[in-house]
This record gives structure tokens, C-alpha cells and sequence, in this order.
């Protein structure tokens, strides 16, 4: 799989919880956050060991092959560390494609789910 692109921040809630986030988006009672465009479709889950990693099956129908994965780890604060990488078997997207995809990913986890936690 060929990395293009990751990034890393912290989120208020604690490893636990944000990982029950990313793997159950839609769960009952859960603020929501994960607000998709037109052009995206629901992720799957690929795989989940808790409270550390998890991997979506790809946002966008016109690169399916694609996977988002997640790693989190306790920070400081009581928080969680997230890092997001998005990975292809295939080959890279162009700069223009990658930079929209990275932002869209950004968006949704640390403004969107950010937000859902209150902060």
C-alpha cells in the first residue's frame, strides 16, 4: 500500500471513546459528525482493535480501492493523539485530487468530530 497522505492531532475525548466514533459513526445516541458530500459514500469498517486502530474502506466511489487508516494513542491531557493515513494499492492521486481528499478527511475528523465532543 502506498501512503499519500497522514496527518496527526489531538482530540479532547480519550482513545476509547473516539475509537468508538470511528467505528460505530452512526450508533445510537451519538452526537453526529460524520457528514458525508455527494460525491462520498459510508464508509465500511476493515478492521477495529481497540482502543488503537481502525481502518474505513474508502469515502469515494471513483477511487474504491483506497482505505483510511486510524491510529490512536493516549495523550497527555486525557485526549487522544489521531492520526489519519490514506493509503491506495494503486497508484497515487495527482497533487489536486490528494489535496482534497487529505482536506475532506481533515474536516471530518478534526472539525466535524472535534465539534462532536463539544469542543
Amino acid at each position: 500500500m502506498i501512503e499519500f497522505g497522514s496527518r496527526a492531532r489531538t482530540l479532547p475525548a480519550p482513545p476509547p471513546v473516539v475509537w468508538e466514533s470511528i467505528v460505530e459513526p452512526r450508533r445510537p445516541g451519538a452526537r453526529p459528525w460524520l457528514r458525508l458530500l455527494a460525491d462520498e459514500v459510508e464508509p465500511r469498517v476493515l478492521t477495529a482493535e481497540k482502543p488503537s486502530h481502525a481502518a474505513w474502506s474508502s469515502l469515494w466511489p471513483s477511487r474504491p480501492d483506497d482505505q483510511i487508516h486510524f491510529a490512536l494513542t493516549a495523550s497527555r491531557d486525557g485526549g487522544t493523539l489521531l492520526r489519519f493515513s490514506l493509503l491506495t494499492p494503486a497508484e497515487a492521486p495527482d497533487q489536486s485530487k490528494t489535496g482534497h481528499l487529505r482536506r475532506r478527511v481533515n474536516h471530518l475528523l478534526f472539525a466535524d468530530l472535534r465539534y462532536s465532543y463539544g469542543q
